[in-house]
This record gives C-alpha cells, sequence and structure tokens, in this order.
C-alpha cells in the first residue's frame, strides 16, 4: 500500500489547476458564489425515502443510499427515471446500518454502512447495479460516511464522521481490498472546515467531488444551512476548489444536504439533488456556457 500522508493547511485552500483528462472536475472548478443554477426539472420520488445519503445515476436510473432511523435499518434504492421503486436492498449488520455517500467504478457501486455514531466502525460493500446483489469487501474500525472510487488507480477514498479524516484503500482488479489496514496508519487530516461531506464522486484527474452542508448558529433558535461543493484531492490530503451553492428549499434546507449527482452536458453541468426526507423530490439544475 503506498504511503498516505496528512497534509495540515492553517491557511485558506489555495486555488489549484485541475489535472487534464479531467472534463467534469475542469468545469466544476468554474463554479463560483455567482454561478446562476436554473431549475429544469423536479421528480417527486413515489416511496417513503427515510433519511437519504448518497445518489449515483447510472443512465436514466438513480441508486440512493437511506438509512431508516425508526427502524434502524440501511437501504439502498435502486429509482426509475419517474422517481419509482424498483428494487429497495437492505444493508448492514447489527448496529452497523447507516448507509453512506456512495460511487461507482463503472461495474460495482461502493457502498460504505457504519454505526449511527463517530468514531465507531463500518462495512464496505460492493453491489452490482444489474442485479442488486450486495457483498462485503471489508469491515473498518470508524464510522465511514462516504466513498469516492478512482477508477484511474483503482483507490477507494474514505471520509469519516462530519468528514474530518480521510483514508484510501488500493482495490484489486476482481474488487478485493486485501490490507483495509487500522486508522492510525490511514488517517489524514482534513484542513477544511467549510461543509461536512455528505456525498462524493470521483471527478477524473485524481480529484473528488463531494457535496455537503453546514449549520451555522448565531443562537440556537436561528440555525443557518449554507450547502457546498469541494473539488477534494485526497491523496494530497486537501480540497483544491470550494464554492457555495446558494439553493434552498422554503423549508430552509440547501440542496447538497443530502445525495448530490453532478455530471456534464453538451452545454455545462446538470446536477441531481434530493435534499428532503421521507417524502423527497430529486430536484434537477442546470448551469451552462461552461467551457
Amino acid at each position: 500500500m503506498r504511503p498516505f500522508t496528512a497534509v495540515l493547511v492553517a491557511t485558506a485552500v489555495s486555488a489549484v489547476a485541475v489535472p487534464p483528462g479531467s472534463e467534469l472536475a475542469a468545469r466544476v472548478k468554474q463554479l463560483t458564489r455567482t454561478t446562476v443554477w436554473t431549475r429544469t426539472a423536479a421528480i417527486p420520488v413515489k416511496f417513503p425515502t427515510h433519511h437519504p445519503q448518497g445518489m449515483v445515476k447510472i443512465g436514466d436510473t438513480f441508486y440512493v443510499s437511506s438509512v431508516d432511523k425508526e427502524n434502524l435499518a440501511g437501504h439502498l434504492f435502486k429509482i426509475d427515471k419517474d422517481g419509482a421503486l424498483v428494487t429497495d436492498l437492505k444493508l448492514g449488520a447489527g448496529e452497523i446500518f447507516h448507509p453512506g455517500g456512495i460511487d461507482f467504478d463503472g461495474t460495482d457501486l461502493w457502498v460504505p454502512v457504519a454505526e449511527y455514531r463517530p468514531d465507531s466502525s463500518a462495512i464496505v460493500f460492493r453491489v452490482d447495479p444489474k442485479t442488486m446483489k450486495a457483498t462485503e469487501v471489508f469491515r473498518f474500525a470508524d464510522h465511514i460516511g462516504a466513498v469516492a472510487f478512482d477508477t484511474d488507480t483503482r483507490t477507494l477514498y474514505g471520509v469519516s464522521w462530519g468528514s474530518r479524516r480521510f483514508y484510501h484503500w488500493e482495490v484489486s482488479a476482481d474488487g478485493r481490498v486485501a490490507d483495509p489496514g487500522v486508522p492510525s496508519t490511514l488517517a489524514a487530516v482534513n484542513p477544511a472546515h467549510y461543509v461536512d461531506y455528505q456525498d462524493c464522486h470521483f471527478a477524473g484527474g485524481g480529484l473528488a467531488l463531494c457535496s455537503g452542508v453546514t449549520v451555522l448558529r448565531q443562537n440556537t433558535a436561528t440555525p443557518f444551512r449554507l450547502g457546498g461543493l469541494e473539488l477534494v484531492d485526497f491523496a494530497a490530503g486537501r480540497p483544491v476548489h470550494q464554492m457555495p451553492v446558494q439553493l434552498w428549499l422554503p423549508s430552509g434546507q440547501v440542496m447538497t444536504e443530502n445525495p448530490a449527482w453532478i455530471e456534464t452536458t453538451a452545454t455545462g453541468l446538470r446536477a441531481y439533488f434530493m435534499p428532503e426526507d421521507d417524502r423527497s423530490t430529486i430536484y434537477v439544475y442546470d448551469v451552462k456556457s461552461i467551457s
């Protein structure tokens, strides 16, 4: 396993050029505070979604991880383009029932499921998106809240509760992790405190695109939610580009509060957000004129 060094940054994160060969990352790097997000669709989800966590879109099909806090159960939903449930895969074991942010390696979905508390433990699964069959890959002695799969290096990256610690694991061609290791040998400290990552996906060029939210309080009665996106260089242990997402529901929820998926289009970017619990809607936004 290659060495992984924690990087601590005391000053503001500086702009870093996006490596070549990454159209998604290059376009995301052009997003700023003044970017215009235009809602183009809203897809009502036609079943109770509990508390959604991660999202991957493959073709016209959505895959959404979710935790049922009432019944202490983890789910991976396969949802069609109209918001109807295709498959509900239960994931977890005992106290390990909280799925996190998910990613796709081109063949399998990667889904972390953890205890519902920080500094705990997790199981990482591979799931065939066609058959929805799950395979346990490894167990780890920390809460893994989201993963991103670097398809160029076959490296799986993970973040802890609140995305305070970064991890990585090398994955063999047959989808195995030979040595999951222990937290003391794999952890890097996240130097940024802008948002807590809810969902992460590989964006190319060694970078992952993470979405999330932070709750700011002037006092306990008036919390303010701020959503954001970050391009993260997990190998270096730091984000390289950060931007707020100034999109709120009437309830005050931000679009990036729960799962998010962003992809390139012919004219820019398209984002899919699923911020609400239980009675969810997938909100679709376009950003145009990004070369």
